[in-house]
């Protein structure tokens, strides 16, 4: 299933809707200098398992980049989980 971008404004909004910290590592290489890999680092705000935005920034660089796609390293974490909210019960006296 793909998602959308969340209507919510920068990234806590992004976290309540689902989206966690993603870090793509693109190792390269250029076509005069296959044995020469390279790498471009770059963190944003996916969804996993299907990195919606990570394959859009994929087809755009298969379509406008010379440099060949060696591998792609993904590393995603999700900031906010359900199980971090809790309730807290409170009885007692304020002065």
């Amino acid at each position: 299933m793909h998602r959308s971008e969340p209507a919510h404004d920068g990234d806590f909004g992004r976290q309540l809707a689902g989206y966690g910290l993603t870090t793509a590592n693109v190792l390269y290489y250029l076509p005069d200098r296959p044995s020469l890999i390279q790498s471009f680092v770059w963190q944003f705000y996916d969804v996993a398992p299907e990195h919606p935005r990570l394959e859009r920034f994929l087809d755009f660089w298969r379509r406008e980049i010379e440099a060949a796609i060696h591998s792609v390293e993904i590393a995603h974490e999700r900031l906010l989980r359900p199980t971090e909210v809790r309730l807290a019960n409170f009885e007692g006296r304020l002065h």
